[in-house]
């Protein structure tokens, strides 16, 4: 067996309904939000989804530097010390994974094996990344910034920094910044200390943690993270359209108890009050539907108004649960018309797959 047999194989469907032992390795690395934490407005750090693609990296607050270099007047190297003199910003943003649902998929890629729980919502603190910029002397011709973060590793036979970049034109919005962070505390090492990357209403692969470098170039990023990953492609020749903004996604917190092996719900019969959280990366939510019997019927739940830009919105809506077995399942619609679909639209990657949550529940 030759190293190129077993290392980084290339993107795979499953053959069986089986799950693997490389998304079992998977799976045991990287956790989601426990769905009762829902109930919460801001997600504790350590309950909140993480998914790392390499090793995390330690590294030393004091000897941490950042470089900013490429198709600039001025590059800059930075310590922690000198972010300090840049404007100062703190967000509340939902992230989401884009590979959530992607193990609901069929046939399922053989990947992180997300159910619905890749998300969570926090207060992240920092320095915007324009003002750093301005420093730097963005030169005219700019097409694209990269940002490479310190976790490296081999991906389908290449060995790599996880790198990802964004149009000139996107980081010229304004809304992109620098986390040092996390609901008030310094962040963790899981969550990219000691500076990660935000990208408000974006996937979070997009997010790119342990920043260490970013570099300005004068033509599109052709890297692997950007061309060949996170891509919305049906088949293998198919380069496809890159993942950005998170699409519309409801999530219920589940009633009830649960069952420890399957997590099904158990409920009493009467009246309940269902309550969840809805988010877009494009629009705030405008409609959360909500249906009891398995999607044959939908009624409009309550909605809060959208306290923040790209940070999730609290629903509710009451069920008077009759004994026997049923489905819970609910749907966002966003201002701009963008909606989950009942059913997967699939892809090869398991990407950006928005198909509505399904609650299994016995009444008693």
């Amino acid at each position: 067996m030759t190293i190129d047999d077993w290392i980084s194989p290339p993107a795979r469907l499953a053959e069986t309904g089986d799950f693997s032992l490389d998304e079992l390795r998977l799976a045991t690395r990287n956790h989601g939000m426990p769905l009762e934490m829902l109930d919460l407005e801001v997600t504790p750090p350590g309950l909140h989804y993480v998914l790392v693609h390499y090793d995390i990296p330690l590294l030393d607050r004091e000897a941490w530097r950042l470089v900013v270099d490429g198709h600039v007047d001025r590059p800059l190297t930075l310590g922690l010390g000198d972010l300090a003199d840049l404007d100062p910003t703190t967000r509340r943003l939902t992230l989401e994974c884009a590979g959530n649902g992607r193990a609901r998929t069929s046939p399922r890629p053989i990947s992180q094996p997300w159910l619905d729980e890749a998300v969570g919502t926090a207060d992240w603190s920092g320095v915007l990344l324009a003002p750093l910029l301005e420093r730097a002397g963005v030169r005219a011709g700019a097409e694209s910034v990269v940002f490479t973060g310190a976790d490296h590793g081999i991906e389908r036979g290449i060995e790599q920094d996880y790198q990802r970049a964004l149009s000139i034109d996107e980081v010229e919005r304004g809304e992109v910044f620098l986390a040092t962070a996390m609901n008030g505390a310094p962040l963790p090492p899981q969550h990219g200390a000691p500076v990660r990357l935000v990208v408000p209403g974006w996937y979070g692969m997009a997010h790119v943690k342990w920043l260490i470098r970013i570099t300005i170039l004068d033509r599109p990023f052709d890297g692997f993270q950007n061309a060949t990953a996170y891509r919305i492609k049906r088949d293998p020749g198919d380069p496809g359209e890159p993942v950005t903004r998170i699409e519309p996604r409801a999530l219920i917190r589940p009633p009830g108890f649960p069952d420890f092996q399957t997590r099904g719900r158990i409920v009493d019969a009467g009246r309940h009050v269902l309550t969840g959280r809805a988010w877009s990366g494009f629009a705030p939510v405008e409609r959360v539907e909500v249906s009891s019997d398995g999607a044959a019927t939908w009624s409009d739940a309550e909605i809060e108004p959208c306290s923040a830009p790209y940070a999730w919105q609290a629903w509710r809506s009451t069920w008077h649960a009759m004994p026997g077995p049923t489905e819970l399942c609910v749907r966002a619609t966003d201002a701009e018309g963008r909606t989950q679909p009942l059913e997967q639209r699939w892809n090869r990657q398991g990407m950006a797959n928005t198909h509505v949550q399904r609650v299994p529940v016995v009444v008693r």
